[in-house]
C-alpha cells in the first residue's frame, strides 16, 4: 500500500507540473504515427433521439460551482442530496443514487464508501464536462440496467483533429475562479495537441474551499467540538474541501474508426460532510478506459473496456470530535484517537453493441455488458496508548464491515428502432441482467464481546456469526422492457409516450451491512444523510419498476423563438427498498435517547407521480439592446409508500425557477429566481425534517473576446437563510460518535456568494 501511495504521488506531481509532463508526453507520442488498416464506408446513421435535455454554457456554470452534479439543476426532473463540496447525489423524479444509472464518459461507476461519499459523478470535475444528457422518462435499454430512475450521460470534450494539410491543431485554456462565500479558490487547465490521425488531451483542475455560511445564524456561536475550534452562529461545520483531479486522454482515428485511451487520476485530500457522522479523509482513485468506435457498411459497432481503483478513507474533520475518553463515550480522559474507517473498491467493465442498419426504416441495437465489483470496508482498532493490543471497546480487532464484498453483472439487450414516416417513430427494448452477489466472513472489533467486540465470529449465536454461518451468496435474474412511440404531425409539435419496466438488484451495503447491536456502527452504516442507523438485510429482493409518462412540446417551426414542454408521469416500483423498524425484519437493534433512529431495509411497494413543465419565449431581438429571453421550469413530484402508507423519504417539494436571459454581442446576462415550496409531506419513519418554503435570486453576467471570458455571478444575492429539502440531519459538529449530538437541526442552504472566474485561450 505504501508502494502504491509514493507511485501515486509522484504521477500527480508530474502532472501537476504541465510545462514539463505535457510537451514531453506530446512530443513522444508524435514521433511516430501508425495508421490502422481497418477500411469502412462512411455511413451517417440516423440517431435515436431519447427524451433528454442536453446543457449548455458549462463554462460558466463551472465558475460557480465545483460539484458537477450541480450542473443539472436547471433540469427540472432533477434535485439533489445535498452532500460534500464536490459529492452532490443527483435524483430523478424522486429516485437517487444507484437507482440511477450514471455513465461518465461511457464508464459505470459505484460509489465505494459506507455513507456514498464518491459517487460517480464526483470522478469528473465541471470544468472538464463537455456534455450532460439526462434521460428521465422512458430510457432505452441500450442506455443501462440496474436501475430504475434514469440515465444520466456525462461525457468530456469530444477529439478533435488538425485538417489536412494544416500541421498540428494545438489548443489551450485556463481558467481560474473565486467564491466569496467560502473562499473557494481554485484553477483549471486544458491542453490539446493533435495531428490528422492523433490527438492528445490533458486536462487538471484544483479546488479548495472552506466551510460555507448561511444567510444568516441558525445555532448558537460556540466550540465546535472538545479539543476543537470556534464556529460561528452562520458558519455550516464540515463543508470544507479540497480536490484535484486529472485526465490524459489519446486518440487515433483511421477513415471511419476512432480509438481512444483516457486515464484519470483523482486525490481528495479531505471533503466535510455535513450531514454525515464523519468526513472524508481522503479519496485517490484511478480509471482507466479504452474505446473503439466505427462505422461500417452495416451500421456502428462500439467496444469499451474500462477499470477504476478507489481508496477511501473516513475520519473526524476539524468540527467534530476527535479525542474522546477511554472510560467513556465523550468523557475524559480524551486519549482513544477517533475512527479510523477504510474503503478499498474496484470495478472492471467491458461493453459491446453495434447499430445494425436493416432496412431504411428499420435498426437493430445489440450489446452485451459484464461489471465486476469488489469492496472492502474495515476499520482499524482505536485505542489509547495504555490499551493497545488487549481487548477494548474498539480494538484489539479490525472490524470488517463489508469483506470481500462482490457483485458482478452480466447482461444482454436488443433494441429495435422504426422510423415509419416521418410523423411516426417507434423503439421497443429487451434487457436481460444476471446479478451476483457475495461477501466474505466479517468479525467485530475484539472476540469477547462487550460494546463493540460482537464475541466469537465463528459462533453462530453472535452476531458476526449468525452473519458468517448464513447464505450470503445471491443471484438476482432481471428483465427490463422499454416502449416508445413518437409523434411528429408537423414541424411545431411533437407528442412522446411510453412504458418502462425497469429493475434494479440491492446494492453491497443495502444486503450485506450487518451490525445491528450498537448504534455507533449502524450510524457508519448510512447512504441517506439522514443521521439515523442503518443495518443491511440479506434477504432483500431486486426492485422493480413500472413508468408511464407522456409528453407534449411545442414550439417556433425553427425552435429559435419558443417552446413549451410538458410531460406528467407516473411510477409503481414493486419490492422498493425502504426504511423500516428492524423488529419488522427479524432483527433486535440497540435503542436510542438521541432523537434519531436506528433502522433497516425491506422491500415494500411505492408509487411516485409528478409533472414537469418548461418553456422558453423570445422577448424581444433587433432592438439596439439584443436579445431578450423569459426561460421557466416547474417541478411538481408526490411520492408514497403503499405498504406503510408513510411518504417517501427526500421528495422535493413543488419548485420553479424563472429566469430573464439578454444576450448583446459578447455580452451576456441573466436573472434568475429559484422558488421552493414549502416541504411538509414528510417521512415518519426516518423522522425527516419539514422546512419552509423561500425564494433566492441569482445575476451571472458574462463577456467573451476572441482569447479571453470574464464571468461574474452573485448567487443568493439578498443572502437569504433558508433550509435544504433534500439537505438532511445537521451533523456538521460536536462528538458525532457519542450520544451528545441530538436530533433538531437540518442543513441550512449557502447565503450571498461573489462569484467571479476569468478564462483564457489559445
Amino acid at each position: 500500500m505504501k508502494q502504491f501511495a509514493l507511485k501515486k504521488k509522484s504521477i500527480i506531481q508530474a502532472i501537476l507540473t504541465p510545462t514539463v509532463f505535457v510537451p514531453s508526453v506530446l512530443t513522444s507520442c508524435f514521433l511516430v504515427v501508425s495508421p490502422m488498416t481497418a477500411h469502412a464506408e462512411h455511413l451517417d446513421l440516423p440517431s435515436v433521439d431519447v427524451v433528454a435535455q442536453r446543457l449548455a454554457n458549462k463554462q460558466a456554470d463551472s465558475v460557480n460551482t465545483s460539484d458537477t452534479a450541480s450542473l443539472l439543476l436547471n433540469e427540472p426532473s432533477v434535485s439533489l442530496y445535498r452532500a460534500g463540496g464536490v459529492s452532490s447525489l443527483p435524483v430523478i423524479h424522486g429516485l437517487a443514487d444507484d437507482r440511477i444509472r450514471i455513465k461518465v464518459d461511457g464508464m459505470d461507476l459505484i460509489s465505494s464508501c459506507a455513507n456514498h461519499m464518491n459517487p460517480a459523478l464526483s470522478y469528473i470535475d465541471p470544468a472538464n464536462v463537455a456534455a450532460i444528457e439526462v434521460l428521465a422518462g422512458i430510457t432505452p435499454v441500450s442506455m443501462g440496467g440496474d436501475s430504475i430512475a434514469g440515465t444520466i450521460k456525462v461525457d468530456s470534450k469530444a477529439p478533435e483533429f488538425a485538417e489536412a494539410g494544416h500541421g498540428l491543431l494545438v489548443e489551450g485554456k485556463i481558467n481560474t475562479f473565486y467564491r466569496s462565500n467560502n473562499n473557494a479558490r481554485g484553477v483549471n487547465i486544458s491542453t490539446s495537441v493533435a495531428n490528422e490521425q492523433m490527438y492528445m488531451r490533458y486536462t487538471g483542475s484544483t479546488v479548495e474551499a472552506n466551510n460555507y455560511k448561511a444567510g444568516g445564524k441558525f445555532k448558537p456561536a460556540g466550540q465546535s467540538a472538545v479539543l476543537r475550534g470556534w464556529l460561528g452562529g452562520d458558519e455550516v461545520g464540515s463543508t470544507a474541501y479540497e480536490s484535484r483531479n486529472h485526465a490524459l486522454a489519446f486518440g487515433l482515428q483511421h477513415e471511419n474508426h476512432l480509438l481512444e485511451f483516457k486515464l484519470g487520476l483523482q486525490d481528495i485530500p479531505y471533503q466535510g460532510f455535513v450531514n454525515q457522522r464523519m468526513d472524508m479523509t481522503g479519496n485517490e482513485s484511478e480509471q482507466y478506459n479504452l474505446s473503439y468506435k466505427g462505422k461500417y457498411d452495416w451500421g456502428k459497432l462500439e467496444a469499451r473496456t474500462y477499470h477504476e481503483r478507489t481508496r477511501h478513507s473516513m475520519q473526524f474533520g476539524k468540527d467534530k470530535q476527535y479525542w474522546y475518553g477511554s472510560g467513556a463515550m465523550g468523557a475524559a480522559p480524551y486519549d482513544v484517537p477517533g475512527m479510523p474507517m477504510d474503503t478499498e473498491g474496484r470495478t472492471t467493465g467491458f461493453v459491446l453493441k453495434g447499430d445494425i442498419n436493416l432496412s431504411q426504416r428499420d435498426t437493430l441495437r445489440v450489446g452485451t455488458e459484464f461489471q465486476r465489483y469488489r469492496l472492502d470496508d474495515w476499520w482499524d482498532p482505536s485505542q489509547s496508548p495504555s490499551t493497545v493490543g488487549t481487548n477494548t471497546m474498539m480494538g484489539p480487532n479490525a472490524f470488517w464491515n463489508i469483506n470481500h464484498g462482490q457483485r458482478d453483472r452480466y447482461d444482454a439487450f436488443a433494441e429495435w428502432d422504426a422510423k415509419w414516416n416521418a410523423q411516426w417513430f417507434s423503439q421497443l427494448g429487451l434487457r436481460s441482467s444476471i446479478v451476483k452477489m457475495d461477501a466474505g466472513r466479517v468479525q467485530g472489533y475484539n472476540n469477547a464481546g462487550g460494546m463493540m467486540g460482537y464475541a466469537d465470529p465463528t459462533n453462530p449465536a453472535t452476531i458476526p456469526g449468525a452473519f458468517n454461518a448464513a447464505d450470503r451468496s445471491k443471484t438476482d435474474n432481471n428483465i427490463d422492457v422499454t416502449a416508445l412511440t413518437r409523434f411528429t404531425p408537423d414541424a411545431e409539435k411533437t407528442f412522446e409516450a411510453g412504458y418502462a419496466m425497469k429493475t434494479r438488484s440491492p446494492n453491497v451495503y443495502e444486503r450485506f451491512a450487518w451490525s445491528n447491536t450498537n448504534t455507533m456502527v449502524m450510524n457508519m452504516n448510512n447512504l441517506y444523510g439522514d443521521g439515523n442507523g442503518y443495518v443491511g438485510n440479506l434477504n432483500l429482493k431486486p426492485e422493480i419498476a413500472h413508468k408511464v409518462s407522456v409528453s407534449g412540446h411545442w414550439h417556433d417551426a425553427g425552435q429559435q423563438h419558443w417552446y413549451l414542454k410538458v410531460t406528467p408521469h407516473f411510477t409503481y416500483v414493486d419490492g422498493y427498498i425502504d426504511a423500516v423498524a428492524c423488529v419488522q425484519v427479524g432483527k433486535t437493534c440497540a435503542t436510542r435517547t438521541d432523537g434519531f433512529m436506528n433502522l433497516s431495509l425491506d422491500n415494500q411497494s411505492a408509487r411516485i407521480y409528478g409533472l414537469d413543465v418548461s418553456g422558453k419565449m423570445l422577448l424581444a431581438q433587433n432592438t439596439g439592446m439584443g436579445r431578450f429571453d423569459a426561460t421557466a421550469n416547474l417541478s411538481y413530484l408526490r411520492g408514497k409508500n403503499n405498504t406503510s402508507d408513510d411518504n417517501l423519504y427526500n421528495i422535493m417539494p413543488l419548485n420553479a425557477k424563472l429566469a430573464l436571459e439578454h444576450q448583446f454581442g459578447q455580452w451576456s446576462n441573466k436573472i434568475q429566481a429559484k422558488i421552493v415550496d414549502s416541504k411538509n409531506e414528510v417521512q415518519a419513519v426516518r423522522k425527516e425534517f419539514k422546512t419552509a418554503g423561500y425564494t433566492l435570486f441569482d445575476f451571472y453576467t458574462s463577456y467573451e473576446w476572441k482569447q479571453a471570458r470574464l464571468d461574474l455571478g452573485v448567487e443568493n444575492i439578498f443572502d437569504k437563510l433558508y433550509f435544504d429539502p433534500l439537505g438532511g440531519a445537521y451533523l456538521g459538529q460536536g462528538a458525532t460518535m457519542g450520544k451528545t449530538v441530538t436530533r433538531g437541526l437540518s442543513v441550512p442552504g449557502m447565503g450571498r456568494s461573489i462569484n467571479v472566474g476569468l478564462t483564457l485561450k489559445y
